[in-house]
């Protein structure tokens, strides 16, 4: 493996594809969140997958459009890029290198295997099924290994890819000597899971069916609350935690206590006696001003594109200096004749 200055901090890599419109409630919290505190402890490296976005049918428009946007909500968020490598994955082409190096390692049950490809293509019939589909997994292990992460903050969803990941990296290392870290799974265990509004027992998701039930980061304050007062709840009027009898209002408590940072024991107190309908009111009015002010940061980063892509240029910068380094060691490794200085 490339040798570490001895001051290096353990590096951590994660991506969120550019695929809707905006990101949602659920991925800020579920995600956004969480890589904006890693930045104080870890050498971040986070990206806009637009190579995995085309891996199923897709507009070029909405692809460029969405990117920019993806860019404009990570910064919105809190990602600096002074203290992280924010970039487009097609920015840095080690990445797609590293893939197909990786793709001759991969068995074909292997990638088969994985429960992703198996959930898409069984929506359009495998004969309709890309074969970059089909080997999104390995590229997703080269976005990982290029960067030698020591952790991939994901759910437990993403663990499967993870551990293959994990495999790969050490089968090159086992066959062509010590190349990869072998990275783990960073799950974190406070992050709030945020479910559909109109379904509680379904993530909260940008493909769902009907959008009523998802808290867009750019939905106006007037859609957000709305979405909050028309959310299900449950038979009864007791605003309590109860994830089985109460799936619900357990959601609508998991988001008051997200965007407050107050357990959900507190908030349960402060609403007692109260009907679900003062509750709603008063959690439609929290997430209309965060989402409000998110929107707004948002479109004043947007109307900057010059400013988003010297900023994707420069996370490209960094994290082609750490990815041409990896990339060195593995085709050398691998037997490649390495082209001579000119």
């Amino acid at each position: 493996m490339p040798s570490m200055p001895a001051d290096h901090r353990p590096r951590v890599l994660s991506g969120a594809q550019p695929t809707a419109d905006s990101y949602h409630l659920g991925n800020y919290f579920g995600a956004f969140k969480q890589w904006v505190a890693l930045q104080d402890d870890f050498e971040a490296f986070y990206f806009i997958p637009d190579l995995h976005a085309i891996t199923v049918d897709y507009d070029p428009g909405l692809l460029r459009e969405r990117t920019y946007i993806a860019a404009a909500q990570l910064l919105a968020a809190g990602v600096d890029p002074e203290r992280s490598a924010l970039f487009a994955q097609s920015h840095v082409p080690e990445h797609a290198q590293l893939a197909w190096v990786l793709s001759g390692i991969t068995g074909f049950g292997e990638a088969g295997r994985m429960t992703q490809f198996k959930d898409k293509s069984a929506k359009g019939g495998s004969d309709s099924a890309s074969v970059g589909l089909f080997t999104y997994p390995i590229l997703m292990a080269a976005d990982i290994l290029i960067y030698q992460a020591d952790r991939v903050p994901v759910g437990e969803d993403q663990r499967q890819h993870v551990e293959l990941t994990r495999n790969l990296a050490q089968r090159f290392n086992h066959r062509f000597g010590e190349t990869f870290t072998v990275p783990e799974a960073h799950i974190v265990k406070a992050t709030a899971k945020i479910y559909d509004l109109q379904d509680p027992t379904s993530k909260m998701s940008g493909s769902a069916a009907s959008h009523a039930g998802v808290v867009d980061l750019t939905d106006t304050r007037k859609q957000a609350a709305k979405k909050i007062r028309s959310a299900m709840t449950d038979s009864g009027s007791e605003v309590h935690f109860d994830v089985v009898d109460k799936p619900g209002i357990s959601n609508l408590l998991s988001i008051y206590s997200a965007l407050t940072d107050r357990p959900i024991a507190e908030i349960e107190k402060e609403f007692a006696g109260q009907q679900y309908g003062h509750f709603k009111v008063a959690l439609g009015d929290l997430v209309a001003d965060f989402v409000g002010a998110f929107g707004d940061r948002t479109r004043e980063l947007l109307d900057d594109r010059a400013e988003l892509d010297r900023v994707l240029a420069r996370g490209a910068d960094k994290a082609r200096e750490v990815a041409s380094v990896t990339l060195d060691l593995v085709y050398d490794r691998s037997g490649f004749v390495r082209p001579a200085a000119r």
